[in-house]
């Protein structure tokens, strides 16, 4: 079964309103919120590829009507497994330390156990202190130290997070080693030379 600290869906925490990501009337908060707190630069096409791909893996928080928060995911097939990315997070400074971001990352987790993840990378600077600890706390694990990786040269750690099977992974991958079915992990069906057979949550 999944961690409890991924399955309990939250949509207010201490008069601060999460919400997920609805059209590209969002676009524009995600973008002023990365460009002033990122060190990358990045083009309006690289928010549009993650948008328009994986709309339901983007959170903000709010303070009212003000967003102070953001996290912008990824999901794809990586090695016969599904696995998550969290490319971007950000929460203004004046609302930092207060369990904001720990909340958008476990949003976007919960989102990718839903849909079949069995990891979660990311990438982040070296002195990034504050994130580094964030992550830790999340179980994410350093994985590797990538030299130079940002474009101003500050190396990043690689930190991967294993979630737990649920219970239809558990079962498929069962049925995977008993070499009888091919397991399609982005739609969770199970084929065989006969039928095709779905599970369901």
């Amino acid at each position: 079964m999944a961690s409890s600290a991924f399955t309990d869906s939250t949509a207010s925490t201490s008069g601060v309103i999460y919400r997920q990501y609805r059209d590209e009337s969002d676009l524009p908060t995600v973008m002023h919120l990365i460009d002033n707190e990122l060190s990358e630069p990045y083009t309006i096409y690289t928010y549009r590829y993650f948008l328009h791909q994986w709309p339901k893996l983007c959170y903000f928080a709010y303070d009212g009507d003000k967003a102070f928060g953001t996290v912008v995911c990824k999901m794809d097939v990586h090695r016969d497994h599904m696995r998550g990315y969290v490319a971007m997070l950000v929460v203004d400074k004046a609302y930092r330390g207060k369990g904001a971001g720990s909340e958008l990352v476990k949003m976007a987790i919960r989102e990718m156990i839903q849909n079949g993840c069995e990891e979660v990378v990311l990438e982040a600077e070296v002195s990034n202190t504050g994130a580094l600890k964030l992550y830790q706390a999340l179980g994410f694990i350093r994985d590797k130290r990538l030299h130079r990786y940002y474009l101003n040269g500050v190396d990043a750690y690689r930190l991967k997070l294993l979630l737990p099977l649920t219970e239809e992974q558990e079962a498929l991958l069962r049925l995977k080693e008993q070499n009888c079915v091919s397991v399609d992990a982005s739609s969770g069906s199970v084929l065989t030379a006969s039928t095709q057979i779905e599970i369901k949550a």
